[in-house]
């Protein structure tokens, strides 16, 4: 029997083609669903096993209560904005802006504080939940979904960002002794970066500390900002892309921290310095943490490199996160660069400060080792490369390319566990093997995807004329 292409099927035809065409992507979406609602019930009652609320309880409570982060709420808003039309985003907007009014005014009545979380942000939290009421009892069909899928990727960026702090508070619980030593020792193949980057910063004093600060802490922003010029089509076209930034970032939050357990490391601030409390003084944000100091191994950073010696895993408090292998501050600001690219000039410029800021600021502000930066950059391109592989469709180039990165990931931890001191003996030579193997990941990733690219047709020529005689 001749097969008939879609196209040239009668109409009813073609609707059951599509639907048919759809249902392996609905369930793939509902299956995703349910691991997800699994992994953030299992979370919450891992919180509660040491008598913390979970990342559901957290974000239930910001209905009513003052948010963590209002900046981050208003963000998820924007990005559940993209499914509708202006005049609906100017409403949205407006309510938004008015809840706020009045939850500030209530507040201000009571007496209620707002310690430790942001007067604004419970406005956009509603008008995400509105927007899921209306999606059920007002649309129906594909507008539906559509609505939905925008209301799904606002809750999902916060959802990220509660399920990110879990994590946190799991790590310290659970890893009581951390690897610091075979990092720092690793470390020194490239130099120590951190504690050079860490005396520049130390030497611009408070204006240049949080001057990055803010930069650093406001990953999350850039990343919608980015992510908000992907989908500004998403209203007119009543779909989504393919492939768009915020995938990439909440699939590098939802592994990542998986390394943390199998690798815990607090960061040389921490495990030779005196934590939190040496950027107390110039902070406008100092946070209110016990002092780590008497943890760690002597208080050297960021004025005295540790000397090269034998490494051990050493205990460490219950209260600082295990979150520095790999980097995943470098990762996301990885993943933001590379989604710039296809932006206009202005894009393309913030996405390159946001890197350079980013990767400064893990090293000057003594969170990471330069080692953490080398696989968050190789841990980014390979997440990147399996999503716009699985998007298009496996190939072996796909193939061969998350496998490769996989392999450099693997064996960058591996050295890092069992040949830091080797490494550090020889740092001419594991130094810049260190880059090149993280280089070759970035030639093979950018190879690999400029062959993927679609290339432009020729530009047809005049056809010649005759000459008149």
């Amino acid at each position: 029997m001749r097969h008939i292409p879609p196209r040239d099927l009668p109409r009813t035809d073609r609707r059951t083609a599509f639907s048919a065409r759809l249902r392996p992507r609905a369930g793939l979406w509902a299956a995703a669903g349910a691991v997800a609602l699994g992994f953030l019930i299992a979370l919450e009652f891992a919180a509660r096993r040491y008598g913390l609320p979970g990342p559901i309880t957290n974000q239930v409570r910001e209905v009513v209560a003052a948010p963590k982060s209002g900046g981050l709420l208003y963000a998820a808003m924007a990005l559940t904005m993209v499914v509708l039309t202006w005049r609906q985003r100017f409403i949205a907007v407006g309510a938004a802006i008015g809840i706020d009014i009045a939850f500030l005014l209530v507040r201000w009545a009571v007496g209620a504080e707002t310690t430790g979380g942001h007067p604004f942000g419970n406005g956009a939290l509603w008008v995400i939940l509105g927007c899921a009421v209306i999606a059920v009892t007002r649309r129906t069909g594909r507008e539906r979904v559509l609505l939905l899928k925008g209301v799904g990727l606002g809750l999902l960026l916060m959802a990220g960002r509660k399920t990110g702090d879990t994590w946190l508070l799991i790590t310290s619980k659970t890893r009581p002794a951390v690897l610091d030593q075979y990092v720092a020792t690793a470390d020194h193949a490239l130099g120590d970066p951190s504690w050079l980057v860490g005396r520049v910063i130390t030497a611009t004093g408070p204006i240049g500390f949080n001057f990055l600060d803010t930069v650093y802490g406001q990953l999350a922003v850039a990343a919608v900002v980015v992510a908000l010029y992907q989908l500004r089509g998403v209203a007119a076209e009543r779909r989504f892309p393919g492939h768009h930034l915020v995938r990439t970032f909440l699939v590098i939050g939802l592994i990542g921290p998986a390394f943390y357990m199998i690798f815990p490391v607090v960061g040389p601030i921490f495990a030779y310095g005196t934590g939190t409390e040496y950027w107390a003084p110039i902070s406008l944000w100092s946070p209110d943490i016990p002092s780590s100091g008497h943890w760690a191994v002597a208080d050297l950073w960021p004025q005295t490199p540790p000397p090269v010696t034998t490494p051990h895993p050493m205990p460490f408090d219950g209260i600082t996160p295990r979150n520095c292998m790999p980097s995943l501050h470098t990762a996301w600001a990885v993943a933001i660069f590379i989604h710039s690219r296809k932006g206009p000039r202005v894009l393309r410029y913030a996405g390159t400060f946001w890197l350079i800021a980013t990767l400064t600021a893990t090293l000057g502000f003594g969170y990471h080792y330069g080692v953490d930066l080398i696989s968050g950059v190789v841990f980014a391109l390979t997440i990147e490369a399996a999503l716009r592989s699985f998007d298009r469709g496996w190939d072996r180039s796909g193939i061969r390319l998350v496998a490769y990165g996989t392999t450099v990931f693997a064996a960058l931890l591996v050295s890092y566990r069992f040949l830091p001191l080797t490494m550090a003996e020889h740092p001419w030579v594991s130094g810049p093997l260190l880059m090149l193997a993280m280089t070759s990941v970035v030639y093979g990733y950018v190879r690999t995807t400029a062959a993927w690219e679609p290339r432009a047709a020729p530009a047809r020529q005049p056809e010649p004329q005759p000459e008149p005689i």
